[in-house]
């Protein structure tokens, strides 16, 4: 006997949409080719909300929900554009830019950024906010990677793929606020850690904080083939 499927019927901008109860206002989203940017999101990975991108408006609320974590209800309106959504998108990645040393003409990743990337996307033309430059260690221990923070957004991706498909969990976050820091093991340095050297978490990460050696100085795709089957990975474990 087929269990029945609970179906949640909802509008997103000014679509008339159905999903299942057990999803994503962003996976119903983009079933429906309806684009709500992202930068701590990846198919596969847990979501997490850490960036805030996809903050959506729901008629009747007056807050903004991550898309990637608010899960579908019957007759919601959601609202994935508009002036109000753009001016709070522009300002979490103006503080992105500032937080640490996001200088594009000088990274490794330049050219194959997402966070360069979405602000072209989102219009983003200038950062208002004064620069935090922090004076952070690069972490260059291990024989075939390297750890910048500068260029750290603490998306946690790499925290996510180490420990739900490599199930290694070296990765985490020390710290709190703007005194956050990617960490390996206890604080060690990576080359020191308990890192399995598969290189998962340096292909997830969205900018410059974790690169390959025999990259850099090269113009390349980040992204291996592997990526798309990341969430056929997390399965098969």
């Amino acid at each position: 006997m087929i269990a029945a499927v609970d179906v949640k019927t909802l509008v997103i901008d000014g679509i008339n949409v159905s999903a299942r109860a057990d999803q994503t206002v962003l996976e119903v989203a983009r079933e429906n080719n309806i684009n709500i940017p992202t930068l701590c999101h990846l198919d596969g990975l847990t979501d997490v909300g850490a960036c805030r991108l996809c903050l959506v408006e729901t008629k009747g609320s007056p807050k903004l929900n991550p898309a990637c974590v608010l899960k579908v209800e019957e007759g919601m309106e959601i609202t994935t554009t508009s002036d109000r959504l753009k001016h709070y998108r522009q300002t979490i990645l103006e503080m992105l830019f500032s937080e640490r040393n996001h200088v594009c003409a000088v990274c490794v990743a330049n050219g194959h950024c997402e966070l360069q990337s979405m602000a072209q996307d989102q219009g983003l033309t200038h950062v208002r906010l004064p620069y935090m430059n922090p004076k952070l260690v690069v972490d260059a221990s291990h024989e075939r990677f390297v750890s910048d923070p500068n260029r750290c957004i603490l998306c946690q991706r790499c925290v996510r793929v180490c420990a739900e498909v490599e199930g290694a969990h070296v990765w985490d976050i020390m710290g709190r606020g703007i005194g956050s820091l990617l960490i390996a093991d206890l604080h060690q340095p990576w080359g020191e850690s308990s890192c399995t050297r598969c290189g998962k978490c340096v292909q997830v990460c969205p900018t410059g904080a974790l690169t390959d050696k025999s990259k850099l100085g090269s113009d390349h795709p980040k992204y291996p083939e592997f990526l798309p089957n990341l969430e056929a990975m997390r399965e098969g474990r």
